[in-house]
């Protein structure tokens, strides 16, 4: 007789469903596995021998073959072992077979039988829900699990408990989902810090309402990373679908704490040294990057010339289209990566550029070299340019500023409540200006007369392409949003396009 449990195997984010198979017939003892299973998989069966053994259930002294179907599905990860023992012990006829056949697996286990928690049990419960089962993980993983709400999920500490349990000797009650982690101020840095930099602050503005990518040039110690450090502040909370296709990332990648979902806008902020696989994905398992794992939120990459090159060029394609593929001899795996890319960069070398009393011998081909490792197309892609010039000391004694974060916040949230219903009316996906384009973007940020005869003037004397032209018209439909104008005027035109023009840049 052959029974049957289930479970998944990850591609991406989605959980795609695996029937894990369990035959015991007569031959020579011993267990395999088959069905494309990588190292950790094959070792399940070590596992699971120390862990019946641990209940004083007895290995039968037959040939176990356990197939992993569909076949040609390669299998990664701990967390097999516990459909496989759930296979093997219905097969044993220890577990009811129907019962078994109920339920979506998964579940690391240790050599006593405790159950370990395994990564992405968010999606498994999205999938066990759209197979009409129920979600059956480790005790730590409940609580995030339940957040799916669509499949009951049961989360015993052991495999001793799931025996138990389906044997009615000691039922387990459904997991509940854990707690939310609503979007608080207390531990956001403050913009009322900074001293000076008006103009730094008003363009941080514009961006983190319209979700606008952001390059901010200026010598050390001019607030770049000041500034970028307060962004989170200004961001509205995630919305709830948002806040779940965050987590459902972030539950892939092992982040999620406690089984609490975050409605916090993610804030990610690489090293210059990080490589191409930790930006954008990839590894053995083809696991999210930090492009990802920044979706709905903000990717800060500080010292921006000094990343590879081919990491800054890979940046190209999901900054346009919100969604990466990692590509692998063994996997083609598609992440939504829909974030607010935010750079900071130096002038040149040694960051002195504009100042004649400290820049360097090469000064102004110095700065052409360095700020020339970000390519053209590249460049186009930032919405806003900014110059962040040095701070002068007499700033530095001023009082702190009237308006800090909570103030700012207030207006960001609500023109980014205007671009919600303005695209919920006109039924399109978008959900900021960022994410318009086409006949949509000639639609709702067309200027009047005057800006459109500005905007022409500007895309003529600047030489702007087509991505710049219509970055222009997004930025100044934001400007817009934020102070609550129905119609693109010119003088939102003409603020946009001052944030375009950046000299070295």
């Amino acid at each position: 007789m052959v029974a049957q449990a289930y479970t998944v195997a990850f591609d991406g984010i989605e959980a795609r469903p695996v029937e894990v198979q369990c035959a015991i017939s007569p031959g020579m003892p011993g267990f395999g596995i088959v069905g494309l299973p990588d190292k950790a998989v094959s070792e399940a069966r070590e596992r699971i021998r120390a862990a019946l053994n641990a209940l004083a259930i007895a290995m039968p002294s037959k040939k176990v073959t356990v197939n992993l179907s569909p076949a040609d599905l390669p299998k990664e990860g701990s967390h097999f072992d516990l459909p496989i023992a759930l296979a093997l012990l219905a097969a044993l006829e220890i577990l009811p077979r129907e019962e078994i056949e109920q339920v979506v697996a998964l579940g690391e286990l240790s050599l006593d039988g405790k159950l370990v928690a395994v990564n992405g049990a968010l999606p498994a419960a999205m999938a066990a829900a759209a197979q009409g089962r129920r979600l059956l993980c480790p005790r730590a993983c409940g609580a995030e699990a339940a957040w799916v709400g669509a499949a009951e999920v049961i989360a015993p500490a052991s495999l001793a408990a799931v025996v138990r349990h389906y044997t009615g000797e000691a039922p387990i009650e459904p997991s509940t989902p854990g707690e939310l982690k609503e979007r608080t101020t207390t531990g956001f840095k403050d913009l009322r810090d900074v001293k000076g930099q008006e103009r730094a602050k008003r363009a941080l503005e514009v961006a983190a309402a319209g979700r606008h990518h952001l390059l901010m040039v200026g010598p050390p110690g001019s607030g770049k990373s000041m500034l970028a450090a307060r962004l989170p502040g200004l961001l509205p909370p995630l919305t709830a679908t948002e806040a779940l296709s965050t987590s459902t990332i972030h539950s892939i990648a092992g982040l999620l704490e406690e089984g609490g979902i975050s409605r916090e806008a993610p804030f990610r902020s690489p090293h210059h040294t990080a490589s191409m696989a930790a930006v954008v994905g990839g590894g053995r398992a083809a696991k999210p990057g930090e492009v990802s794992l920044a979706h709905n939120g903000v990717l800060f990459m500080d010292e921006f010339p000094e990343f590879p090159r081919t990491v800054l060029e890979t940046l190209r394609q999901p900054v346009e289209t919100g969604e990466i593929m990692v590509s692998r001899a063994n996997a083609h795996v598609a992440y939504p990566c829909r974030f607010m890319l935010v750079a900071a960069a130096n002038p040149c070398k040694c960051g002195h550029l504009t100042d004649p009393a400290l820049a360097c011998s090469r000064a102004p081909n110095c700065g052409e070299d360095y700020l020339g490792r970000i390519s053209g197309p590249l460049l186009d892609r930032f919405d806003i340019r900014l110059e962040v010039p040095p701070v002068a000391y007499t700033d530095l004694d001023l009082p702190p500023a009237a308006e800090g974060s909570a103030e700012v916040a207030a207006r960001v949230d609500s023109a980014r409540q205007r671009q919600r219903e303005r695209y919920e009316a006109l039924g399109v996906a978008a959900t900021t200006n960022a994410d318009i384009e086409g006949e949509l973007l000639e639609q709702v940020a067309r200027p009047d007369d005057a800006g459109m005869e500005l905007l022409r003037r500007v895309a003529e004397r600047f030489h702007l392409s087509a991505r710049g032209y219509h970055r222009v018209m997004r930025v100044a439909r934001t400007i817009a949003d934020l102070d609550g104008d129905e119609g693109v005027s010119k003088g939102h035109i003409a603020e946009a396009v001052s944030y375009r023009l950046v000299k070295g840049a």
